[in-house]
């Protein structure tokens, strides 16, 4: 028999929904954009929801407002999944597990303590088997973190290629662009102003992240990489 009559006699795997949860319209355009051409393949869709009620979107990371929206989308579409997509830099001190989490060190050990503290929280308050169709995610430290993915690409994406040296200066000195630390002075978007005041997220984010590609984030952003291998095996 040949190798093709074997492929056509493979059912289709059906598709299988994610809904994210976004902290912000550069976080919405980028799931459009670069993660749903890319999970297609996977016969996933995934569908980017703006953080609270309408008229209050965005922004204001506490866990109830978390909680509230996972609940809604859990209980609306019962065979999909969920996920976040919001920055550690933004969460308010009573999230689970953040108290902890700045005591750490590296970025890895940040993102678990969050992740796996949060997982539990949902647990207590969902039940087990609705808390199974959460996949938890918080991007260390912000969305900018990704863009130091490539130097060349973030100063060529603000229209400053001349600029890249200084951006290669600040990744030089992490082990990965998601250490790239998080205080109010040293957020990976203070660092791009600080070099560039007419940077604006909405306006150049998602463009960066395009001329960077998924590829190359993924190789460079390791807790990245993972959360989307996790959405990438989903059942």
């Amino acid at each position: 028999m040949s190798d093709s009559a074997d492929v056509i006699k493979q059912p289709h795997r059906r598709y299988r929904r994610v809904h994210v949860i976004c902290e912000g319209q550069t976080e919405e355009m980028f799931v459009n954009l670069m993660l749903q051409p890319h999970f297609d393949a996977h016969r996933i869709e995934v569908h980017p929801k703006l953080l609270g009620e309408i008229g209050r979107r965005g922004g204001n990371v506490g866990y109830k407002r978390v909680l509230t929206d996972i609940r809604l989308l859990l209980t609306h579409d019962p065979k999909a999944y969920v996920t976040t997509f919001i920055d550690f830099y933004g969460i308010y001190a009573d999230f689970p597990g953040v108290s902890q989490a700045k005591k750490l060190r590296t970025a890895w050990e940040r993102h678990d303590a969050v992740v796996n503290a949060l997982f539990a929280q949902l647990a207590d308050d969902l039940g087990e088997e609705q808390a199974g169709r959460v996949v938890p995610y918080i991007q260390m430290h912000e969305f900018e973190g990704l863009l130091f993915s490539s130097p060349h690409d973030l100063a060529s994406g603000i229209l400053q290629p001349h600029l890249w040296k200084k951006f290669d200066k600040i990744l030089f000195a992490f082990n990965t662009p998601e250490d790239i630390n998080d205080s109010i002075e040293t957020a990976p978007s203070k660092r791009i102003q600080n070099i560039f005041r007419g940077y604006r997220k909405v306006l150049h984010g998602t463009i960066i992240a395009k001329r960077i590609g998924l590829e190359r984030i993924r190789q460079t952003c390791p807790l990245f990489d993972e959360w989307l291998y996790r959405l990438e095996q989903l059942p």
